[in-house]
C-alpha cells in the first residue's frame, strides 16, 4: 500500500509544482557574522494556488547545503505535500518526499521510508530542509491551543515566546517581532524571530558567532535581535545551571571509589576521595577515620576516572549539559566566535552555565572564497601576529591553523607564536603536504584526513572543498603502511612527538550508506530522542554503489588501523571529537581500542594525555591530591570493556555533582544507568558562628600586653 501510495506522488506534485500562478516572494540573506559577507540565501515563493517553492543555499568553509523545497499546507496549518532534492553539506544526495491525505501520512527519503495513521494537526519533520519548514511550524503552532504540535514521524513540537521587540528596515519600515524557542527537535532548543499578528511566519534567524538569516532589507536589525535572543536565552540556561548542579559545600569524602591510574593505566585499590572547594585535599584507604565532612559520597566500589578530555570541540551554550553528562569536564575549543568564546568563559567562571572547563585554541584562517569564519581570517603576517597577540593576551595556550592559511607565512607565523609560548597545529594549508607544515613548527595535527593526505596531494590539489574529504575515501584503501615514505613519516612523527587528534568518530561518514546507522552511534541510538535517532541513518557523503561503498569502508579501515600503528610507533594521541558532544567521546575511545590500543590506554589518551596537550597537567589529568576535583563515577568496568565507560553515574567538578539521568532526563535521553551514588549530609558535630570581632580583640590583646 506504502509503495502504491509513494510511486503516485512524484506525479501528483509534479502536476501541482507545474502550474503556473502569480507568486509573492520573500527573500532571506544569510550573512556572516565574523566576516559580515552574504554566504548564502533563502528564496521562497508563494503562489496563489496554495504552493510554496524554497530555493536555499550556503556555504561556509569550503561546503554547505543547496535544497529545492515545495509543498503546500492544509487548513490546520501543516504540510499535507512536501518534496526536497538537492545535496546536503558533504555532497550527500537529497531527495525526500512526503503526503498526507485524510488521516493516512507516508514519506520516503533515500534512508527512510514510512507511513503511519494519524488524527488531528501533525508537522512532518525532514532529515535535511530549508529555515521555511521551521516557519510552517511556527505559523501551526499559533493554532495550537497549547502550544504543541505532533511530529511525524514521531516526537512533539513545543513554542512559546520569550520577547518582542519593534525593528526598523532599511526603508524607515517598523514591525513588531517576538522571539519564540522551539523544542523537542533535537538536543537543544532552537530560537527563531517570527513577524505577528494572526498568521506568524519567520522573518529571521540569529545564531550567535556563526550568521544570521533575515529577511532582505532587515539586515540592520540584526544586533538588536542578537542582544534580545541571547538575554532570553541566558536566562533559560541559569536556571538550567540552578537546577542541575548541586552544590558541594564544605568537606566532601568519595567513599569506597576504585581510583583509574591515568599514568600507569591501571586500577588502585578501594579509596577514600577528600574534596573540598572544587580540589583534591587527601587521599586514604577505603575506612580510614573521617573527621567532621559535611558530605558523604558512597561510590560503592565503582571506578572511578580523572575528569575526561575532549580535545576536539567547539563549545556552544548548550553542548556543556552534553559533555558534563558523559564525563566530559574538560573541552579543548577548536575553532569559534571570539567573543561568544569569551562570554561563555565568563558565564562559566560566574556559575550561570553548565559546561565543563574549556581550553581555548586561537583559530586563524586565511582569506578565499573557501574561508570559514570562525577567529580571525587574515590577510598577511602583520595580521596575524596581531591576532596571535590577542590570542595569547587571553591565555590562549595552542594556535589551530585552517585551510586557507596563506602558506607563505605559515613559517614565519609558526615561529611568533612560538616565541608567545602557544602550541600550533591545524589542517594543512591548501597547496601544503603534511610534512611541510610539520617543517614550518607545526606541533600537532587535526583529523586523520589532514595526516593521510600527506601522501596524495600536489602543490595544485584543492583541499578547501571536498576534496580533502573525497581523496582520503576513495585513496587510503590502496596505500601500503609498509611503504618507506609512510614508515619514514611516522617515525618522524614519533621522534618529534608530534601529537595527533584523529577525530575518527567524526570521520566515520566517510562511508555510512544511506539508512545504515553509522558506527558511532550504534551504541547511543536506542537512548536518544526519535528525531535524533532518526538522523543517524541519513548517510553524509555521496557514495555511488556497492563497489565505491567498499572501496570507502575499506579506506576508513585502514584510518583506524593508521592510529593504532601511529600509537605503537610512540606518536601521541589524543581524543577529540568534533562531533555530538560527550557521547562520541566515548564512540571516540571505542574506535581507539579497534585500532589496537587496551581500554585502559584509551582511558589514558583521554584523561593523562587530554592534560598533557592542553598543558594542565599541574591540576587535571589524573586523581590526586591537590588537584582539581574533576571525578567521574562510572558502572561497571571501562578498563576491561571500553563500552562501560558510557554508564557515568555522577560527575563531581568546579564543586558541584551533577547526576547525568537528570540531564538526559531534561533531553529526553533514555538513561544509560541506574540509580546514582546520592549525597549524605553529614549531621553538624558543633555549632559555629559566622563573622569576627577584630576590632574588638585587638584592644582586650593590645591592653593584655602591657600587663605583661
Amino acid at each position: 500500500m506504502l509503495t502504491k501510495r509513494l510511486a503516485v506522488l512524484p506525479l501528483a506534485l509534479a502536476a501541482a509544482f507545474g502550474a503556473q500562478a502569480a507568486t509573492t516572494t520573500t527573500k532571506y540573506l544569510i550573512i556572516s557574522e565574523n566576516a559580515n559577507k552574504q554566504i548564502g540565501q533563502q528564496i521562497v515563493e508563494r503562489l496563489d494556488d496554495g504552493l510554496t517553492k524554497v530555493s536555499f543555499s550556503y556555504k561556509d568553509n569550503g561546503r554547505g547545503p543547496d535544497l529545492e523545497e515545495q509543498f503546500r499546507v492544509g487548513a490546520d496549518g501543516t504540510m499535507t505535500e512536501y518534496a526536497v532534492k538537492g545535496n546536503s553539506t558533504f555532497g550527500s544526495v537529497v531527495d525526500e518526499k512526503f503526503s498526507r491525505k485524510g488521516d493516512q501520512a507516508a514519506w520516503k527519503s533515500t534512508s527512510e521510508q514510512g507511513e503511519k495513521t494519524v488524527s488531528g494537526p501533525a508537522a512532518y519533520l525532514p532529515l535535511n530542509s530549508s529555515f521555511e519548514v521551521a516557519s510552517v511550524a511556527i505559523t501551526a503552532l499559533t493554532k495550537a491551543p497549547d502550544g504543541k504540535l505532533a511530529l511525524l514521524p514521531s516526537g512533539t513540537l513545543s513554542q512559546r515566546v520569550l520577547d518582542s521587540v519593534e525593528v526598523t528596515s532599511a526603508t524607515g519600515q517598523k514591525q513588531t517581532v517576538s522571539l519564540l524557542a522551539q523544542t523537542g527537535v533535537g538536543l537543544s532548543p532552537s530560537f527563531y524571530w517570527a513577524t505577528t499578528g494572526a498568521q506568524p511566519r519567520l522573518f529571521g534567524v540569529i545564531m550567535p558567532g556563526f550568521g544570521n538569516a533575515l529577511e532582505e532589507g532587515w539586515q540592520s536589525a540584526a544586533p538588536v535581535l542578537g542582544q534580545r535572543q541571547k538575554a532570553a536565552e541566558q536566562q533559560m540556561l541559569t536556571d538550567a545551571a540552578a537546577k542541575l548542579q548541586h552544590p558541594l559545600t564544605g568537606l566532601t569524602v568519595v567513599r569506597n571509589a576504585r581510583i583509574f591510574d591515568s599514568e600507569k593505566a591501571t586500577v588502585g585499590q578501594s579509596s577514600d576521595i577528600y574534596v573540598l572547594r572544587g580540589r583534591i585535599t587527601s587521599i586514604q584507604p577505603a575506612g580510614s577515620p573521617t573527621r567532621d565532612a559535611d558530605n558523604v559520597i558512597d561510590a560503592a566500589g565503582r571506578i572511578v576516572l580523572p575528569g575526561l578530555f575532549d580535545l576536539h570541540g567547539h563549545v556552544d551554550r548548550w553542548s556543556g549539559a552534553l559533555n558534563m553528562s558523559t564525563g566530559v569536564t574538560s573541552v579543548r575549543d577548536m575553532g569559534n566566535d571570539n567573543a561568544q568564546l569569551q562570554a561563555m568563559l565568563d558565564e562559566t567562571a560566574a556559575g550561570k552555565l553548565l559546561a565543563p572547563q574549556v581550553v581555548p585554541a586561537g583559530f586563524l584562517e586565511g582569506e578565499s572564497p573557501y574561508s570559514a569564519n570562525n577567529g580571525f581570517v587574515i590577510k598577511d603576517l602583520k595580521e596575524a601576529k596581531d591576532a596571535i597577540d590577542w590570542y595569547a593576551q587571553r591565555g590562549y595556550p595552542q594556535l589551530k591553523i585552517y585551510n586557507s592559511f596563506p602558506k607563505a607565512i605559515l613559517k614565519d607565523t609558526v615561529a611568533y607564536a612560538h616565541s608567545r609560548g602557544m602550541r600550533v597545529s591545524g589542517h594543512i594549508p591548501a597547496g601544503l603536504r603534511a610534512q611541510e607544515a610539520l617543517d614550518a613548527g607545526y606541533d600537532e595535527i587535526q583529523h586523520i584526513n589532514q595526516v593521510l593526505l600527506n601522501f596524495f596531494v600536489k602543490p595544485d590539489t584543492e583541499t578547501r572543498n571536498l576534496n580533502r574529504f573525497v581523496l582520503p575515501a576513495e585513496k587510503v584503501a590502496d596505500l601500503d603502511f609498509n611503504s618507506k615514505p609512510v614508515k619514514d613519516f611516522v617515525a618522524y612523527l614519533a621522534k618529534k612527538q608530534i601529537s595527533i587528534d584523529p577525530t575518527m568518530s567524526a570521520f566515520a561518514f566517510l562511508k555510512q550508506r544511506d539508512g545504515d546507522v553509522n558506527e558511532p552511534y550504534v551504541a547511543l541510538e536506542s537512548h536518544m530522542p526519535p528525531d535524533v535517532a532518526r538522523s543517524f541513518k541519513a548517510g553524509t557523503m555521496k557514495i555511488d554503489g556497492d563497489v565505491q561503498l567498499k572501496r570507502y569502508e575499506k579506506s576508513y579501515a585502514k584510518m583506524v588501523q593508521f592510529v593504532g600503528i601511529m600509537y605503537k610507533a610512540g606518536v601521541p594521541i589524543v581524543a577529540g571529537t568534533d562531533d555530538i558532544p560527550g557521547f562520541t567521546l566515548h564512540s571516540e575511545l571505542a574506535l581507539l581500542v579497534k585500532a589496537g590500543l587496551t581500554p585502559a590506554q584509551a582511558l589514558q589518551v583521554a584523561t593523562r594525555n587530554g592534560a598533557r596537550y592542553t598543558r594542565t597537567t599541574n591540576d587535571r589529568g589524573s586523581i590526586s591530591a591537590g588537584k582539581l576535583a574533576d571525578i567521574v563515577l562510572v558502572d561497571g568496568d571501562p578498563t576491561k570493556n571500553i563500552e562501560d565507560v558510557r554508564k557515568v553515574s555522577a560527575v563531581i567538578t568546579r564543586g558541584y555533582v551533577i547526576y547525568p539521568t537528570e540531564i538526559h532526563a531534561a533531553l529526553g535521553i533514555a538513561p544509560f544507568v541506574g540509580e546514582a551514588p546520592k549525597v549524605i549530609k553529614a549531621a553538624p558535630v558543633a555549632v559555629t558562628y559566622g563573622g569576627g570581632n577584630e576590632g574588638a580583640r585587638a584592644r582586650i590583646e593590645a591592653s593584655a600586653k602591657k600587663h605583661e
